[in-house]
């Protein structure tokens, strides 16, 4: 069911306001048994709604409660209360660690999607959405309420959802974009929250591999480049070493804004002067620290756009030298690339990797770097190899090989395009760790994929 086109008069908007005002705990009551509620994403996730339908437990059973990464340190309330699953069953279509760590016990599922499909996902694939519950910041004066940092696959949900529910928190900040507000006359209920911080994510200082793999990524850059970076140790240090090299004239076209963009802008390396939305910072969700959301609040440089335009394939093709920069788990020598679990056990979802790793390519003098540790060291104490012969048991394939560009690990960088299964072999062997090359070796031999009289110097 579609939402209200028409919006309120700007003269009844007070009346109106009051009228949907309630509690959260008047909010919840209408849910009921058997329904599949939505509670946003990322950093706009609700929380004093949460913890309203978590005091209803008891009295209601198989409710669905969709979310995309719990951004908060402590679990969903109704998981709390229900940590059995037995009333409340809650589904995520990526994964943060507390989001595993509730897989693990057996009370969070996946959901496995393709990012840029999610709107059509929630529109036509899932059926209603009884309850959609979304963190926006106040109304403004002509009656709208900001999204904030995260919009992604919003309106796809509203499309289904038969009811709305708002939880107002005033230290949201207002992000400039398109579509990434809602109008109170599309709202059903509006709940007042206590002020509260949006989620700070702090990125490890990266490691030395980690430097390592950044420092043949940027040696492969060039100034007029527009970037796709990934959270972490590694994009951040790529973000530095960017701002200390002569690389210039950049822009961004993301999935996820981080703190590396706000470095990058502060040092004047961004222009914005791309083919598309040129001068503007194109996100779908934004994810860092609080000097992320205090540069993005109010900046008309931000550009939030739905995630069906910011991971469209064409959209990111369209401008040039496209860069797109991700981690992954293993890679195989036929170059296919999981970046979803670790065998059986589930780590994270693909996200928009797939679709930066095509749309790149699909850009004049783009490229897509995904990037590994050569090695990584078990629980045992022993060492295994992320580069091996064949994927384990039960691992996803994220990008497959067809499709892969540049793998990188902290021994360098390959160009998989255009190459040969054993030329893939190759060249995969060749940035392995050291003390497991001759044993992918002969593995790749015995898989009839490559031979050493046929050997290849690079």
């Amino acid at each position: 069911m579609s939402r209200v086109e028409t919006f309120c008069k700007t003269s009844a908007l007070k009346k109106e306001y009051q009228e949907k005002l309630v509690t959260a705990d008047e909010a919840v009551k209408i849910v009921k048994s058997g329904d599949q509620v939505h509670y946003g994403l990322f950093g706009g996730l609700v929380r004093e709604l949460d913890k309203a339908l978590a005091r209803r437990t008891e009295e209601l059973h198989d409710v669905k409660v969709c979310t995309t990464i719990w951004n908060y340190p402590e679990p969903p309330a109704i998981l709390q209360a229900d940590p059995k699953a037995e009333h409340f069953k809650y589904c995520s279509t990526h994964m943060s660690g507390l989001d595993r760590k509730m897989n693990k016990q057996g009370c969070c599922w996946f959901i496995p999607v393709q990012f840029r499909e999610n709107p059509k996902f929630w529109a036509e694939d899932v059926g209603d959405i009884d309850v959609a519950m979304f963190q926006t910041g106040p109304m403004d004066r002509f009656g709208n309420f900001n999204f904030g940092p995260q919009l992604a696959e919003y309106w796809g949900i509203l499309k289904r959802a038969k009811k709305v529910i708002v939880e107002v928190n005033p230290e949201q900040p207002t992000i400039h974009g398109v579509q990434n507000t809602i109008n109170l006359s599309q709202i059903d209920l509006v709940v007042e929250a206590q002020p509260a911080p949006m989620p700070n994510i702090i990125a490890k200082d990266a490691s030395e591999v980690e430097k390592k793999i950044a420092t043949h990524i940027v040696e492969r850059m060039e100034s007029g480049s527009t970037l796709q970076l990934g959270i972490g140790g590694m994009p951040n240090y790529v973000g530095k070493m960017i701002a200390e090299s002569d690389i210039r004239d950049l822009s961004v076209h993301t999935e996820m804004f981080v703190d590396a963009y706000v470095n990058l802008y502060k040092e004047g390396k961004i222009t914005g002067n791309k083919n598309l939305d040129k001068g503007k910072m194109v996100f779908t969700f934004a994810m860092g620290s609080s000097e992320v959301y205090e540069f993005l609040d109010d900046n008309p440089l931000g550009y939030i756009a739905p995630v069906d335009y910011v991971n469209n394939i064409d959209v990111i093709g369209s401008n040039d030298k496209v860069v797109s920069i991700n981690s992954c788990l293993q890679v195989d020598l036929f170059g296919q690339v999981n970046s979803e679990s670790a065998g059986l056990q589930h780590i994270g979802g693909t996200g928009g990797q797939l679709d930066f790793v095509m749309g790149s390519y699909r850009s004049e003098g783009g490229k897509s770097f995904l990037c590994t540790p050569s090695t990584r060291k078990n629980k045992d104490g022993s060492v295994s190899s992320l580069i091996c012969s064949t994927l384990p048991q039960g691992s996803i394939v994220s990008a497959p090989r067809s499709a892969v560009h540049y793998i990188v690990t902290e021994y360098g960088a390959v160009d998989l395009k255009g190459k040969s299964t054993y030329e893939r072999a190759e060249l995969l062997i060749s940035i392995a760790h050291p003390d497991f090359r001759e044993e992918l070796e002969k593995d790749a031999e015995k898989m009839g994929i490559w031979k050493n009289s046929s050997k290849v110097q690079y």
